[in-house]
């Protein structure tokens, strides 16, 4: 099993297990300091720059510590794309805010709700936005699976809610057009580099503060944009 090595002035926040801890606990602690290390590498250089033995280093971590917690850098990296994903928004979270709601208006509005939340928090800086935008932006092998496991469903969920508002079939083309345009502004709240939206829309608020107005903004855009779905789903240009 490997150990922990004295650290060289390691650059993540997370510290060693506590004198006198388990090797069980020494080896979560080992994993979850790997992994969260990993997690900045890979934002700040992403994941072919991005090396086992820097990660480790920067972790004060055995350089064996990756294969033996991960299998391999590509085993890693995928570790670190669930974690990402897990702190933006999990199933049980779109689960609880759609609960209790009836109708897919209400449905839709605490999914605005939520990810304009999330996206506005303080955490939205943190190594896992900058990660999954990445690899948004430049997909990996490990994206085929987060593609499957996470994006289809959500977006799936999304189409469907829009086709029961605009009263078409699901696989209609209004709905994946009116689907996208809604999801469009997440996405850019999401890749987008934040200081850039600061300077360019100085008084937008982006920030827990200016959450709320702009949740509620998106919702009422969507809403009015899906009545024009609504009265003419296949209107062409003149």
């Amino acid at each position: 099993m490997p150990h922990d090595a004295a650290p060289r002035t390691p650059r993540s926040r997370w510290t060693k297990a506590p004198p006198g801890a388990s090797a069980a606990e020494t080896g979560r602690s080992t994993r979850a300091r790997v992994l969260e290390t990993a997690g900045e590498a890979f934002a700040e250089m992403g994941f072919d720059r991005a090396t086992s033995k820097e990660i480790c280093a920067r972790a004060g971590a055995n350089v064996a510590a990756v294969n033996y917690y991960f299998a391999s850098i590509e085993g890693l990296y995928a570790a670190v794309l669930d974690e990402a994903q897990r702190r933006f928004i999990t199933f049980d979270d779109i689960a609880a805010a759609v609960a209790g709601k009836t109708d897919a208006k209400s449905k839709l509005r605490a999914l605005i709700d939520l990810a304009v939340a999330r996206l506005l928090a303080p955490a939205s800086s943190s190594w896992a936005f900058r990660v999954i935008a990445r690899e948004m932006a430049a997909p990996s092998p490990a994206f085929m699976a987060l593609r499957q496991r996470e994006i289809l469903p959500r977006a799936l969920l999304m189409k469907s809610l829009v086709a029961e508002i605009v009263k078409l079939p699901p696989e209609h083309p209004a709905v994946a057009r009116a689907t996208l345009t809604i999801i469009a502004p997440f996405a850019m709240l999401s890749f987008a580099d934040r200081s850039i939206l600061d300077r360019a829309f100085p008084s937008l608020a982006l920030d827990e503060q200016g959450s709320a107005a702009l949740a509620d903004h998106l919702y009422r855009y969507a809403m009015a944009g899906l009545a024009e779905v609504r009265k003419q789903p296949g209107r062409k240009r003149a």
